[in-house]
């Protein structure tokens, strides 16, 4: 696919997919959606890379989606707008390797529901955050209602969707949307840093941490334990021999 939103570079075994739309602020249209598809497909293909991350051109991460698209639909338009954003974040949680959020500006709306499909979140402390649809008589449509709680707890979660007001990267870190704050020239740098760490330790370990920390979120404790067990045991034979003979023999794996 010819992309027009979105631009891929590499980093050792680190994609970096940046939306480029800063005119627009990064809003979120269909043809995001579509190359945000094209992009997942492509990067997990590329069985290089252990480590994805988006961020966004400008002064937004992503401001919100694009309301000039939205404007004249009819609801069954609606629900089909609402499900392809639900379909294509949906799609960054079923990566097998992680990805991560470096948020360089506002995440605002539909750019507050990518950022929360994404595994994790690094923030700018200049980084605004919020869910603004009830200032327009709207509600989130990218599951935007359902990310929010599981990730910050209810109270704080309604806070933000029915205030829609925004707040900040410090209150953001504070609630648990965000896991670490930079400055902002440091935000890229220290991003990469944790992307590289990651994709130094074994690959299929931590795609199967992923898999079964998120797939087990969804299952009763036990159920989610007993999981464990059995990707815990496909490792002996796998990376897990060569990890703990380098412990044992004092060098560093080779993953």
């Amino acid at each position: 696919m010819d992309y027009e939103i979105l631009k891929l570079t590499t980093d050792e075994r680190i994609a970096i997919v940046t939306i480029s739309r800063p005119q627009a602020l990064n809003a979120l249209n269909s043809r995001f959606f579509q190359e945000m598809d094209a992009m997942v497909r492509q990067v997990s293909a590329m069985k290089e890379i252990r480590v994805m991350v988006i961020t966004g051109e400008g002064k937004a991460f992503v401001a919100g989606a694009d309301i000039a698209e939205m404007v004249d639909m009819a609801p069954e338009q609606g629900i089909a707008f609402s499900k392809t954003g639900q379909s294509t974040f949906r799609s960054l949680e079923k990566m097998e390797i992680p990805v991560i959020a470096a948020i360089n500006g506002f995440a605002l709306g539909g750019g507050l529901e990518l950022a929360m499909g994404c595994d994790f979140r690094i923030a700018s402390s200049k980084a605004k955050f919020g869910q603004p649809e009830v200032n327009l008589g709207m509600i989130p449509g990218y599951a935007g209602t359902q990310r929010l709680p599981r990730l910050v707890g209810m109270a704080d979660a309604l806070f933000i969707l029915l205030s829609g007001e925004m707040i900040g990267a410090e209150e953001a870190l504070r609630i648990g949307l965000v896991q670490k704050v930079t400055e902002p020239e440091q935000l890229m740098e220290e991003t990469l840093r944790i992307a590289k760490v990651i994709a130094s330790k074994g690959p299929q370990a931590v795609k199967k941490t992923k898999y079964v920390a998120r797939t087990g979120y969804g299952m009763d404790f036990d159920e989610g334990s007993r999981l464990e067990s059995e990707y815990f045991g496909t490792q002996f034979k796998a990376e897990g021999e060569e990890g703990m003979r380098a412990f044992l023999e004092k060098r560093k794996p080779n993953f």
